[in-house]
């Protein structure tokens, strides 16, 4: 069974010429629209529910726990109990607090993680958008969330709202300078921004072997900074719930406190499919060389399984992380950025260019 076996290209093509041809230009575009959201917003909630149950049973194991065992078979349908709870629980109106703002607020934080999602390659020829600047893009619209965050901080008229979003700001701009370089690490490498160009040029290796050691200081960093982007533990100071409740949603109940919840997650699995797809090559499954019979059974694994599997993995690291650290303090938090992961990120781009220039690159 050839590789090119699990190519979506072809039906991909299918869908679009079927509906051109049944259809005018307008409305076979809109109704391809439809489908990819449609598509997104099954994939979100599914892919929600799941990493919230996980996150439960990672933490029970790392505390000598069972976690969820009660509601369905091994406590799987605890998360849809929860969610059913927040759908139905009233939405309190806050006294004084900007209520356009308010409302809004949890709308931008969902928004861009989706985004982001967007340009996400999952298999060969499955992807929603594949332009050529799709990691310039996939920064730019991630950075939009902490607008949210901040909107939501200050419209609430709490000061433990207040004081949780300008926290969460000062981490979220901080960080995002570590994982854009870590990023443009893997660029300069690679060449192109586009992101199944990457993944295509990891065919015969993986860029964390293939980069030598810059490839591998840049996927650590990745992974301290994108954790400390997405306001995990053990940089999850603007949630601290011994200081600030729960700090800029403390305010809000329903379904627009589990659009923070559930954006929470989503943020944490788009920086895990990041990591895979630009370090751990996507959907590309592993070749070692020569070994033409390891690889031929490589590529019996469809591409799809290989990058829900990258992804999980990272997934489940930076879930070790919360659940293994203690929480830092704020001047922690901006020293381990600036004094540290940012001048070795800067050495590291200079390393990897320096590479690249003089051929030493696999």
């Amino acid at each position: 069974m050839p590789f090119d076996i699990y190519d979506f290209s072809s039906f991909t093509e299918w869908i679009d010429t079927s509906l051109h041809a049944a259809m005018s230009p307008f409305w076979a575009v809109f109704t391809e629209s439809v489908i990819i959201g449609v598509a997104f917003l099954g994939f979100y909630a599914v892919v929600g529910l799941l990493l919230v149950y996980a996150e439960r049973k990672v933490c029970a194991f790392m505390q000598c726990r069972l976690g969820p065992n009660r509601v369905g078979p091994f406590g799987l349908l605890q998360t849809i109990a929860d969610l059913l709870k927040l759908l139905f629980k009233e939405l309190i109106h806050i006294k004084q607090a900007d209520k356009i703002l308010f409302n809004i607020a949890p709308f931008i934080v969902i928004i861009a993680s989706f985004f982001a999602l967007a340009a996400i390659p999952f298999a060969a020829g499955l992807h929603a958008i594949d332009m050529n600047i799709g990691i310039f893009y996939v920064m730019a619209v991630s950075s939009i969330g902490v607008v949210g965050i901040l909107l939501a901080g200050w419209s609430s008229n709490s000061k433990y709202s207040l004081i949780g979003a300008m926290r969460s700001g000062a981490q979220i701009i901080s960080y995002e300078l570590s994982v854009g370089l870590s990023l443009i690490v893997i660029v300069v490498m690679a060449g192109t921004l586009q992101l199944s160009e990457i993944v295509e040029l990891q065919r015969d290796g993986w860029f964390i072997f293939k980069g030598h050691v810059p490839a591998v200081i840049a996927f650590i960093v990745f992974l301290i900074a994108s954790t400390a982007e997405t306001n995990r533990g053990p940089f999850d100071l603007a949630e601290a719930e011994s200081e600030l409740t729960a700090g800029f949603h403390t305010e809000y109940s329903g379904i627009k406190f589990a659009f923070f919840f559930l954006a929470e997650f989503m943020n944490m699995f788009v920086v895990a499919s990041i990591a895979a797809t630009v370090f751990w090559g996507g959907w590309m499954p592993l070749h070692i060389g020569n070994w033409d019979g390891f690889n031929h059974v490589m590529d019996y694994i469809p591409p799809f399984v290989w990058y829900i599997g990258k992804t999980a993995v990272i997934v489940f690291i930076i879930m070790l992380f919360k659940w293994t650290f203690p929480r830092l303090r704020i001047d922690q938090l901006l020293n381990l950025e600036w004094k540290y992961l940012l001048p070795i990120n800067l050495f590291n781009v200079l390393l990897m260019a320096f590479l690249v220039l003089m051929g030493w690159v696999f």
